[in-house]
């Protein structure tokens, strides 16, 4: 592109040389040849004036007398009658340029010019001339080249962009090159960067969310199953598989939020349910694998509350905690159950030495740990507290105390609301 466009300027730059220098050449030559001509004309009707008058008044005519208004380049011949002609200069050779006037008193007055003369002040015209036209011809490969960059180089900043857009990178790049065409290209670029960004961090983050919320489901079904396989008591078969279906249904649960939150995180299906069904559900599934690590679960606290929200997206969250505290935590770990203002709140506590001082709220932000772990599990719970109108807050960090809030009253209607009725799953 940058040779197509120094080669179309060039060309344009030498049609308009050619067409205009050439008259300009043949013009010039014309008024010079014409100048020398007036100026032998003009010399030979001066010296013709001279000679009258001198002959009038009787004075003597030599080419001592004539030879200071005659130029040095010029050679003049008076023809006086009944005298010898007079020779003022050298007599040239060669093509000349020539003037003969006619005295009123019968002398004749021949003045030549060297047409070498004119031939050179054409040669010095012609040459300012190309000195012009070679400056107009580098001055325009100049803004020829300068021009052809400020083009290809936007164009091959935007192929670098596409091609790094294709290969997986989506960093917007929010450079501009002041050509509207190419800015604008730029921009729905960098927006198409944006979306695929935006794109890429949910797949991400929803990959990372289902690895994390899935593991506990699929560890507590694992347990169940191999209490069945260790058993052939049929009442203790059909009671674990009873529970282990329970846990396929959690895990069907799990995935279908997960996928909604993928979606639109604001998208809840909050109903009103029995808060002490969950936690009870939170302890059966629990209970194992803290026994397997020598310590304990319990709950207390105010009974048979009502609250609003997602039984599963709560279940969700109490499991994080308690699965925080078994990893990170100590101790027994206790749910607590209260009531403040209109809303239910589950605490969950434990013996452990807390959470460091340095992360205090951060300790909600997603890969922020402090025991080495994802830093998912509080982030994710985070977020489906919120979904369903609740919040999750760190109350106390030594020892730790995690807060969940929940509504005891459905939210009210807004007026575009009416007539729908809640989705319960």
């Amino acid at each position: 592109m940058r040779r197509r466009l120094i080669q179309s300027t060039l060309a344009v730059v030498l049609v308009v040389i050619a067409v205009f220098g050439v008259s300009l050449v043949i013009v010039e030559s014309r008024t010079i040849s014409n100048s020398a001509q007036e100026r032998v004309d003009s010399e030979a009707v001066r010296l013709a004036s001279i000679v009258d008058s001198r002959i009038l008044a009787a004075e003597n005519v030599n080419a001592d007398v004539l030879r200071n208004p005659v130029s040095k380049e010029q050679y003049a011949v008076i023809r006086v009658p009944g005298r010898e002609p007079i020779e003022i200069g050298d007599e040239p050779t060669g093509d000349v340029i020539h003037s003969t006037q006619h005295g009123e008193e019968g002398e004749t007055v021949t003045v030549q010019e060297p047409r070498s003369a004119v031939t050179r002040e054409v040669g010095r015209t012609l040459l300012i001339i190309g000195l012009v036209a070679l400056l107009a011809v580098v001055a325009a490969v100049l803004l020829a080249v300068r021009q052809a960059n400020r083009l290809a180089s936007p164009l091959t900043d935007l192929a670098e962009t596409a091609e790094r857009l294709g290969s997986g990178d989506p960093r917007p790049r929010h450079k501009r090159y002041g050509v509207p065409e190419l800015d604008r290209v730029a921009d729905v670029l960098d927006s198409s960067a944006e979306r695929i960004a935006r794109m890429l961090t949910a797949e991400r983050r929803l990959a990372a969310d289902a690895s994390h919320q899935l593991r506990t489901p699929l560890t507590a079904l694992s347990m169940r199953l191999e209490e069945i396989t260790l058993t052939d008591d049929p009442d203790t078969v059909k009671e674990e598989a009873t529970i282990a279906l329970t846990q396929v249904e959690r895990l069907t649960d799990v995935v279908e939020r997960l996928l909604t939150n993928s979606r639109d995180p604001r998208t809840g299906s909050a109903v009103t349910f029995d808060l002490d069904e969950v936690i009870q559900q939170q302890l059966a599934e629990w209970r194992p694998a803290y026994r397997s690590a020598g310590r304990a679960v319990v709950s207390s606290g105010k009974r048979h509350l009502q609250a609003v929200g997602t039984p599963g997206a709560v279940a969700q969250v109490l499991a994080a905690l308690i699965e925080n505290s078994l990893m990170h935590g100590g101790g027994t770990v206790a749910l607590r159950t209260r009531v403040t203002g209109n809303q239910a709140v589950v605490e969950v506590t434990d013996e452990g030495p807390g959470v460091p001082a340095d992360l205090g709220a951060r300790i909600f932000e997603r890969t922020i740990s402090g025991r080495n772990s994802t830093g998912i599990g509080l982030a994710v719970a985070r977020d489906l507290a919120e979904a369903d109108g609740g919040r999750l807050e760190l109350l106390q960090s030594q020892p730790p105390v995690f807060g969940l809030f929940l509504s005891r009253t459905p939210p009210a209607r807004k007026p575009d609301e009416e007539g729908e009725r809640p989705t319960v799953r």
